[in-house]
Formats: C-alpha cells, structure tokens, sequence
C-alpha cells in the first residue's frame, strides 16, 4: 500500500503541473521540461520494476497485465477521501486494504506451481540419468560420476575441504561457481556431504542431487523450490578432524 501511496503521489504531481499549464495565469515559475517530465516517469517505472522483482511477483512484464496496473493507477488517482478511512477502499474494483491477502495467495499460488513443476523435471531427468553406464545411484537418490576418487582417505562429515566447483540447474545455468573455497563438509546441503564422502584428496565427481537432498520446497536464492542441482566439484585438500582432548 505504501508504495503504491509513492507512485500516486508522484503521478498526482505531475497531473497537477500538467492542467496548471492549460491557464493563461503568468507566474514567476516554470514547469518541468518534457525531458524532466520523462526522466521522472522513467524512474517511476524503474520503482515500480523494483517493487515487482524485489518482491518476487513477476520475473518479466508477461505475467502482468499492464492496462489493470493503469486502470489501478487511474482508480486511485481519481478516489477521493483520506485513504485511512475504512470506507474510502470502496470506490475501487479491489479494497487496497487487501493487498497483502491478494499477493501471498498470488506467490503461493506461483511458488506451488514451480514447486510442482520442477518435482516432475527432476523425476523425469533422474529416471533418465539413472540408465548412464557412468552413473551410480546412492540409497538416498543421490547420483553421481567419479571422474577420480582421489586419495584413498575419503572426506568425512567433520572434516574441513578445499574444493573448486561450479553448480548448475537442469536447464544449464550456472547459480554458483568458486575456487579454493573452505567449509565443513556436514555444513552444507545433504547431498554435498554425502557426495564429498565418496571423495579423497584430488578427487573430482559431478554430483546430480535431488531437491530432498538440497534446498527442497524452499528454495534459494536464484534457486526455485524443489530444484535438481548438478555440481562438479575438485577436492583440492582435506583437513581432517581432530576431536578436542578431554580434561
């Protein structure tokens, strides 16, 4: 509500100039520039951009219908009263008051669907995987290829690694890639830790793990929910674990 407040606001501004303009009334002011007048709704939209990504409601101008967004800009900039009054959401097609009820049903209803979607992907592409003569299948449905074991001691869930690696989705985008990175190998997602134990000391796999294994109905950041995430991973160095001495 607040932000749409800022945009009306704004527009109302620039409303007011504009019919200022149609009187014969000489003052000792000028009115924006047509320039100014774009580099303002420029920045308007930019906001607005801003508004829609930042908050997940739509990744491109295609899952927006653009003439509702007018006609709400228009609503409001027509509706009269003070917006707190309980009575003044009736003159639009929509209570703005509901705005928050409106867009968590409209990203549940999104995220669900992706949700969905990609748990179809990943059951279609592991069955398929799971035929390749260089892919092994673990009890929890990890699957992976070794490239080379490595060393004969083989990473354990305390143990801290070095690893390069590149992380990519089923479609082939990269969401992460580093070199010489240090963590504890049980400190990452589930199907890291299992994957770095079938490794040693300059060993290389890729690693086909399944959402249960990685972010699941959650996602991440850059990561849809119940995403399949492909890894190839280096082990570069392993620290072993030292338990601390008793007193």
């Amino acid at each position: 509500m607040k932000a749409i407040k800022i945009f009306a606001a704004v527009l109302a501004a620039g409303l007011a100039l504009s019919c200022s303009s149609q009187n014969n009334v000489k003052v000792d002011a000028e009115l924006p520039t047509s320039a100014e007048v774009d580099s303002v709704s420029y920045l308007i939209g930019v906001n607005f951009g801003s508004f829609l990504k930042g908050n997940n409601f739509a990744e491109d101008l295609k899952e927006i219908n653009m003439a509702e967004v007018k006609k709400g800009m228009v609503d409001f900039l027509k509706a009269e009263g003070d917006p707190y009054d309980p009575e003044f959401g009736a003159q639009f097609d929509i209570d703005p008051n509901t705005m928050g009820q409106v867009l968590n049903g409209f990203l549940t209803k999104k995220q669900n669907y992706k949700a969905a979607l990609n748990l179809a992907k990943e059951k279609e592409f592991l069955a398929a995987n799971a035929k390749r003569e260089d892919v092994d299948t673990t009890a929890s449905g990890l699957q992976y290829t070794i490239i080379a074991e490595g060393a004969e001691y083989k990473v354990a869930p305390q143990d801290t690694v070095w690893v390069n690696y590149k992380g990519t989705l089923l479609d082939g985008k990269v969401f992460d890639e580093n070199d010489s990175t240090k963590f504890v190998a049980n400190r990452v997602i589930r199907g890291w830790t299992e994957g770095l134990g079938l490794l040693g000391e300059g060993g290389k796999a890729t690693l086909y793990i399944p959402a249960e294994l990685a972010y699941g109905t959650r996602g991440n950041r850059g990561i849809e929910p119940n995403s399949t995430l492909i890894f190839d991973v280096e082990v570069l160095k392993v620290g072993k674990f030292v338990p601390a001495e008793e007193k």
